[in-house]
């Protein structure tokens, strides 16, 4: 038996809405307006759940992160926001509607724990990943492979974010892609990685530092692989020292890859079309 709650509409006393809380939201084009904009009229309570809505999380599963909010409020503002127009029922929508990720709330939308599965798996992998990694002095261990071989149309290129703090290294990636024909777009610090994310369209794959100055690299790949947008962008990490902790940690949450430094550069494009399917 589904699990309901029964709430009264402010101003129509002893007229009660059931909301399952199974049920999914997901940000309209006018919620994802309203979080980027400089102003706005919503209350504290509103703009924090407006920030949680991903079009992934169930009700109950926002409700729990506001133990402390009587629960009747928290449903009323939820429908509050669903009647002006600011969230709808989740159906597959994914982006703002103009090609960006809504981004907003990437670092502040709450992570869930990985299934014991996940992590048997990984340790499965990571002994075999780390004495690879370690073979050479640097080398590209890609852990999932694209499922499709893919082909460019004509004229069309792959769009790769940077997630890289090093000045010197990020300058030296920038320039190779450019060189051989991707797209970069670069990104130090959480900052730059939300600037980095609005920008349409959303990246092709993502290198990720596993040390970044004010976020640790494995908290960017967690929320990465659990946005209902970008949870299918290949991620390879970028690190000094592949460690068994590590390489699970990073297997664990969902890296499509791992590149040892240093490195040559070369190695780059071979990571990157392995892991979306280019020959």
């Amino acid at each position: 038996m589904k699990a309901y709650t029964a709430i009264v509409a402010p101003g129509l006393p002893g007229r009660a809405s059931r909301l399952d809380k199974k049920h999914v939201f997901a940000l309209t084009a006018k919620g994802s307006r309203e979080l980027k904009s400089a102003a706005t009229s919503l209350t504290a309570m509103e703009l924090k759940l407006l920030v949680l809505i991903d079009g992934n999380s169930p009700v109950a599963r926002i409700l729990k992160l506001f133990a402390s909010q009587p629960e009747p409020e928290l449903l009323d503002t939820l429908h509050k926001l669903k009647r002006a127009g600011l969230i709808a029922d989740a159906g597959g929508k994914e982006d703002a509607g103009d090609g960006s990720i809504e981004a907003t709330g990437f670092f502040t939308r709450p992570v869930f724990p990985e299934s014991e599965a996940a992590g048997a798996e990984a340790a499965a992998q990571s002994d075999q990943t780390l004495q690879m990694l370690r073979k050479q002095g640097y080398v590209a261990r890609i852990a999932k492979r694209a499922a499709e071989e893919k082909k460019l149309e004509k004229g069309q290129k792959i769009n790769v974010l940077v997630i890289e703090d090093d000045e010197q290294l990020s300058k030296l990636l920038r320039m190779f892609l450019l060189m051989h024909d991707y797209v970069p777009r670069m990104a130090g610090n959480k900052e730059q990685i939300v600037a980095a994310l609005r920008i349409a369209p959303k990246p092709d794959v993502v290198l990720l530092d596993v040390v970044l100055p004010d976020i640790d690299g494995f908290e960017v790949l967690t929320r990465l692989k659990q946005h209902p947008v970008l949870k299918t962008v290949p991620v390879v990490m970028m690190t000094a020292k592949a460690t068994r902790e590590a390489v699970l940690k990073g297997l664990v949450h969902g890296a499509d890859g791992y590149i040892t430094k240093p490195f040559d550069v070369d190695i780059i494009s071979h990571a990157i079309r392995s892991v979306i399917g280019l020959k």
